[in-house]
């Protein structure tokens, strides 16, 4: 077979790939899109609820993990309609998705912890443990995405 049937054999395969990898994409953020949609009309019909019951403050954390995972499902959404744009998987997106997820992490074991304190000396060292291990985790994103941003430019693989 010749180089140049070789080629045009490749690039058909290639193209193939291409499309079917849009496919998925599309079917994706349809999805991201339906889901954060969803999750933010049930966050406000809760928050109003709350806030008419008189209940909110006790349930401004559970609102607040609710806000940052609406918050992580737009993140993901952008970083598939910037892989699906430009055929580029850029790092910043995956950073701040994993940043978002550390934080909201935090927040809800931060809240659990009056209830953690109580319990045995093994409970609570495994919980001292994983927020150790997600602080190390937020400040190596954190100083990531400042290496990122003072190099600029594209920080993107481009694919074919």
């Amino acid at each position: 077979m010749e180089k140049s049937q070789l080629d045009s054999k490749r690039n058909w395969v290639a193209r193939a790939f291409t499309g079917v990898e849009d496919i998925v994409y599309i079917g994706l953020g349809l999805l991201l899109a339906a889901s954060s949609i969803i999750l933010l009309a049930t966050g406000m019909i809760d928050f109003a609820q709350n806030l008419l019951s008189g209940s909110f403050p006790q349930k401004i954390v559970a609102l607040l993990d609710r806000i940052l995972l609406v918050l992580l499902f737009v993140e993901l959404l952008y970083t598939v309609q910037v892989s699906f744009r430009e055929h580029t998987i850029v790092a910043e997106p995956f950073l701040l998705v994993g940043l978002i997820a550390g934080i909201r992490r935090v927040l809800v074991l931060t809240a659990e912890f009056a209830e953690i304190a109580d319990k045995e000396s093994e409970v609570f060292r495994h919980f001292i443990y994983e927020m150790a291990a997600l602080t190390l985790l937020i400040v190596t994103l954190v100083f990531s995405l400042y290496l990122l941003r003072e190099r600029g430019g594209k920080t993107g693989a481009e694919r074919a």
